[in-house]
């Protein structure tokens, strides 16, 4: 059985993370690892972990087959390169790191020691936005993320919220991108009110929108192609638009959270990826253009 380290337990590990990884203990060997011992025992316990660890060092002395990384984001760049050094494949939330350089390096550091650095865009795996996808001949996609009121300094804002919006809508584009534009709206003591990216491709239009004081809080994407219309609200709603007529589809009540959000999809598909040694579920290219149009916003 393949031993997968899970480093770091906050509040993202014990939302979107362990709640899965428990329900998979008859196919995998989950090592919880956390320097905090009441952490460790409390989480262990309620979810039926058997292997923990106190700190890193201790986790690779396990020799895992693969790492999921939920430390903070200063910490993922020399985390991830000491896994790889180590030959284990790794998963981490995003951003793999706010410079783009170290984004560069790792990537390339995995290929070439032929392991999988897969981060956590969890969007691109929700069902709802896997129809979007789908969808042929799209011409304007239009994605958003409105907060009800913001606070967040303007490239934490960036790399925590806006980065979600800016990769799904770069996912749901079908062709190369020919060009780029826009701009970062601040207050005056430098927290985000807005950020603003558009694309175009031979034949699609990209418009993202976050917008951190908008009175209420959604995420919605819309795309529009030559025959059709369809909209995804808070990844919960898909709503399909012809004249005349809007059909709107809601998961079953049972549906777990993680499930319609993409988490569960995403970390399955990369236990399959690193189990079979097959391709990154989050290509590296895709994945490195959306670290570098934050950047770069954040740059001009």
């Amino acid at each position: 059985m393949l031993k997968i380290g899970v480093l770091g337990l906050g509040n993202i590990a014990q939302k979107a993370y362990l709640p899965v990884m428990a329900a998979m203990q008859d196919q995998y060997e989950f090592h919880l690892t956390t320097r905090n011992p009441e952490k460790r025992a409390k989480l262990a316990a309620e979810y039926g972990f058997t292997h923990t660890h106190a700190n890193l060092d201790e986790l690779i002395a396990a020799k895992p087959t693969a790492v999921f990384v939920h430390t903070p984001t200063a910490t993922h760049a020399a985390i991830i390169k000491q896994l790889l050094l180590h030959d284990i494949n790794v998963y981490v939330d995003k951003p793999v790191a706010t410079d783009l350089s170290a984004v560069q390096s790792l990537y390339d550091l995995a290929a070439a020691r032929h392991l999988l650095l897969t981060c956590g865009f969890n969007r691109r795996f929700a069902p709802y936005n896997q129809q979007l996808k789908a969808l042929p001949d799209k011409r304007l996609i239009f994605a958003e993320k409105v907060r009800e009121t913001g606070g967040q300094l303007v490239e934490d804002a960036v790399f925590d919220l806006m980065i979600h919006t800016v990769d799904t809508g770069l996912f749901l584009l079908d062709e190369p991108l020919m060009s780029t534009d826009g701009r970062i709206v601040a207050t005056e003591d430098g927290r985000l009110e807005q950020g603003y990216f558009s694309a175009q491709t031979a034949h699609e239009q990209l418009q993202v929108v976050t917008n951190m004081y908008g009175g209420v809080n959604l995420e919605q994407t819309t795309v529009q192609a030559t025959a059709q219309r369809a909209m995804v609200t808070n990844l919960s709603t898909l709503t399909h638009f012809k004249t005349a007529q809007t059909q709107t589809t809601a998961f079953p009540d049972w549906t777990p959270t993680l499930e319609k959000r993409g988490f569960a999809p995403l970390i399955r598909a990369f236990l399959t990826a690193v189990a079979t040694h097959g391709p990154n579920p989050v290509d590296p290219t895709s994945a490195i253009t959306s670290h570098a149009v934050c950047r770069h916003l954040l740059s001009d």
